[in-house]
């Protein structure tokens, strides 16, 4: 069995494309993953399956069976989610209440003609980092009370992308170590 975490994009946001957690769990399991749990209400799960190469398509397309929507999903593997977690890429910066911090989870490679890092004209979004598959960004929301961030990245990598707040990726690590999956000193 190998551990993942699946990122799902664009549920339960506003009222919208409503996907009850017990469902998306009962989901998962009907599709031979183990020890399935989830994180918040906004499509972070944890589960343990055999691996599978094509394991992003099949949860999509199970999923939109299943609630009648399409909901892309990233899957990326728990050491590699584990290992963004422990090499912090926001270490040393400045972190103000207004500050955002993003990670952003590409499906594919994705060529862009941004130089990374980008600060966009108003100087309120940052991309500070593309590491492999991540996207790395900043929000000051003193600069800019406007959240156009993400329709910045989707023009510069698509909409096969999904992003989470850098403490959600802290909950996924916390709900983890309750798992046993990594130790609480690491």
């Amino acid at each position: 069995m190998k551990r993942y975490v699946a990122f799902l994009r664009g549920i339960n946001v506003g009222g919208h494309h409503k996907v009850p957690m017990a469902e998306l769990k009962s989901e998962l399991q009907k599709m031979g993953c183990q020890n399935v749990v989830t994180i918040l209400n906004s499509g972070n799960v944890l589960f343990e399956v055999e691996e599978d190469t094509r394991l992003e398509k099949q949860l999509a397309a199970r999923l939109e069976s299943k609630f009648g929507f399409p909901i892309p999903t990233i899957v990326r593997t728990f050491e590699a989610t584990a290992d963004l977690a422990h090499n912090d890429p926001f270490e040393g910066m400045e972190v103000t209440k207004n500050t955002k911090q993003y990670i952003s989870f590409l499906q594919q490679e994705v060529d862009s003609n941004v130089t990374v890092p980008w600060t966009s004209e108003d100087g309120a979004y940052q991309i500070i980092e593309k590491r492999g598959l991540n996207i790395i960004s900043l929000l000051d929301l003193s600069r800019s009370k406007t959240v156009k961030a993400m329709k910045i990245l989707e023009d510069i990598y698509g909409k096969d992308i999904t992003t989470r707040n850098w403490n959600t990726i802290g909950r996924v690590m916390k709900k983890a170590e309750g798992l046993k999956w990594v130790d609480s000193d690491s």
